[in-house]
C-alpha cells in the first residue's frame, strides 16, 4: 500500500524519479508500522557552495504522533536513505513503548 506523500522542494522541481525513490522508501517504513497515515517531505537546496547541500526533511504522521527526521549530504537519494533509516529506528522505539 502507497504511504500518501506530500512533497515540497524548496528552490528547485523535483524530478519524478526522485518522488519515486522517496515513495518507495516511504512504503518500505509501512513493513514495519503499518498506521502509517501520510508524510510531509521537504528537499531543500543548501547553502550552494557546499557540495553536501540537499536536505531532506520528512515528518511521518502516525496516530497519536510525529516522527520527524532531517540529513543533508551530497545527493537527495542519499539524504533520503539516511533519514528512512532515522525514521525506521524511530518507529521501532515508537512501537516498542507503545508495547510496553
Amino acid at each position: 500500500m502507497d504511504v500518501k506523500l506530500n512533497v515540497r522542494s524548496v528552490h528547485f522541481d523535483a524530478d519524478q524519479k526522485l518522488i519515486d525513490f522517496i515513495q518507495e522508501k516511504i512504503n518500505k517504513l509501512s513493513q514495519y508500522f503499518d498506521k502509517i497515515i501520510d508524510a510531509d517531505v521537504y528537499l531543500k537546496l543548501e547553502n550552494v557552495s557546499n557540495l553536501e547541500n540537499k536536505t531532506v526533511e520528512i515528518r511521518v504522521n502516525i496516530p497519536g504522533n510525529d516522527l520527524f527526521a532531517k540529513k543533508t549530504s551530497k545527493s537527495f537519494e542519499e539524504s533520503t536513505d539516511e533519514v528512512t533509516e532515522a525514521l525506521r529506528r524511530q518507529i521501532k522505539r515508537h512501537k516498542e513503548k507503545v508495547r510496553g
